[in-house]
């Protein structure tokens, strides 16, 4: 028998229309995103700079819904207050673990400020090397694609990265989050088995020519 499952739908702020980013995070919001995905980088632990402590900031102050803030810096323990000041209660925060010496520091000054402590798993990073960080952050945002750039392809060597999570966080109680190249396929593949969120970007919800009020209730009535 089919159903509607409920999870979470985040947009990736980096694929919006810069032009006009005030009236991006007011259609998202009232379209009924669920939170907006902040990509920072900074040039060295990627090929690529995105958005910045200022665009976070501007978001920040246009919307009341939750940031999930990505950092995708080398040593974010360097920079982090900066990021845990711009930000409220009930926001995340992502690091990469092998970006940092010691990633528990890192996420335990986040989780001291009442943030939402989060690792991000890249495709080359395997499962039991983060093994240990896994006890003490709430969310895994699981790349599907190499960090840096929108618009890649999905690759399929991380199906295994997702099940290997799914086996434990039940037990140690954190939430999975998709992270790139996310169509409707995925969201109707990995919803079931209990990937609790998704960011979407131009697969299926930026440049498409559709409101996104539109966009948000389609993805939201797929049945399962």
């Amino acid at each position: 028998m089919e159903k509607q499952l409920e999870f979470e739908l985040m947009a990736s702020m980096m694929c919006a229309d810069y032009s006009n980013l005030g009236r991006e995070v007011k259609d998202l919001d009232e379209g009924g995103i669920d939170s907006f995905h902040i990509d920072i980088m900074d040039g060295r632990y990627v090929p690529n700079f995105a958005m910045s402590l200022n665009d976070l900031r501007c978001i920040r102050s246009l919307t009341g819904k939750p940031l999930d803030v990505h950092l995708m810096v080398e040593h974010p323990l360097n920079t982090i207050d900066l990021f845990i000041k711009s930000l409220y209660p009930g926001d995340t925060i992502y690091i990469h673990p092998e970006a940092e010496y010691h990633p528990s520091t890192t996420l335990q000054k986040v989780i001291d400020a009442g943030i939402t402590p989060g690792i991000a798993v890249n495709p080359g990073t395997s499962v039991e090397t983060i093994s240990m960080l896994l006890s003490i952050v709430d969310k895994v945002l699981v790349m599907s694609v190499n960090p840096g750039n929108a618009g890649q392809m999905f690759l399929p060597y991380v199906r295994h990265k997702y099940e290997t999570l799914l086996d434990y966080k039940d037990e140690l109680e954190f939430d999975i989050y998709w992270d790139g190249a996310c169509g409707e396929d995925k969201i109707m593949e990995y919803a079931p088995l209990g990937v609790k969120g998704f960011v979407l970007g131009t697969t299926l919800l930026f440049s498409k020519g559709r409101n996104y009020r539109e966009t948000l209730q389609r993805i939201r009535e797929l049945r399962f």
